[in-house]
């Protein structure tokens, strides 16, 4: 486990998957993540590489090659190494092996850092293709926000909120039986910017939001003022908590890529929203969480 902190946050990672698994602002002391507690999701904040979703049958093809694949892909389930440790921020790094090659048949160097800048906290990423061919990734963030914030009251007494000047979203959704994104469109209601969120929500798992239809969303107590914000420049995000769980928290996750859709039988390099590096190249990019 390691500490950053400043002035106004108090943030603890733990170098498997890099993850950041509490941020306390300190005037309050209100704890900000989710905690993990496995009856609901053991998870915290992982980060998603290098496949964000499901392939179709946990399979994919690259060079007339077929892999196994977990959802999610495997670094959240892989010990970082410490890389630099600040005060106020902290990185982790973790390279290909020959293990992950039998799953991923490239040669990588990822690098996660985590930054504090006032009540912000900048989560940066780094992919390097360490390989001799052009390697193709996805990547992207699982944050769990208490909802409520304080684990009073209920789910449904708060809203999400959307920067944008549009009176609804376009979400997709997830076929259940094969975990691929679904045909089909649906619209996320909004007034001023907010959705209430309803206690039948999440019932068929995430709403995916593609191609920069805001690139910032909140959480919202009943009173309607933000206390968490998460910024991005990804081109998707999801919104997700457990089905019919009335789980207290919400999920707030920049995207670079996502699942196969159920009509995709394609290649790897033929994904949707797939990044590709060639060898000796880099991709950064973060996202923001700011604590109101």
């Amino acid at each position: 486990m390691y500490t950053i902190e400043n002035e106004y946050l108090k943030a603890v990672l733990r170098s498997k998957s890099a993850e950041l698994i509490s941020l306390v602002k300190k005037e309050t002391g209100v704890e900000y993540l989710w905690n993990g507690d496995k009856k609901y999701w053991g998870w915290t904040s992982p980060v998603l590489f290098p496949f964000v979703g499901a392939v179709r049958d946990k399979k994919y093809t690259f060079g007339g090659k077929t892999y196994e694949m977990c959802q999610h892909g495997f670094a959240r389930n892989m010990e970082f190494e410490l890389a630099i440790q600040k005060t106020d921020e902290i990185w982790f790094s973790l390279r290909s092996t020959e293990e992950t090659k039998e799953k991923y048949p490239f040669d990588f160097c990822l690098q996660i850092g985590y930054r504090l800048e006032g009540s912000m906290v900048r989560v940066l990423w780094k992919v390097e293709n360490t390989d001799k061919k052009t390697m193709y990734f996805a990547i992207g963030a699982h944050p769990a926000f208490m909802c409520p914030l304080n684990g009073e009251g209920v789910q449904s007494d708060c809203y999400m909120g959307f920067e944008t000047e549009a009176s609804e979203l376009k979400y997709k959704l997830v076929d259940l039986d094969s975990a691929l994104v679904a045909p089909g469109e649906y619209p996320l209601k909004l007034t001023e910017g907010l959705h209430q969120i309803e206690k039948d929500r999440f019932d068929l798992d995430a709403l995916i939001i593609e191609n920069h239809q805001t690139q910032k969303m909140w959480l919202a107590g009943p009173d309607k003022k933000p206390y968490v914000t998460v910024e991005f420049d990804a081109p998707l995000f999801g919104v997700w908590s457990p089905a019919k769980k009335e789980a207290p928290f919400i999920c707030i996750e920049p995207w670079y890529g996502r699942s196969d859709g159920t009509e995709f039988y394609g290649t790897l390099e033929e994904r949707s929203f797939e990044n590709s590096l060639e060898p000796g190249e880099g991709f950064a990019a973060d996202y923001r969480i700011t604590i109101h």
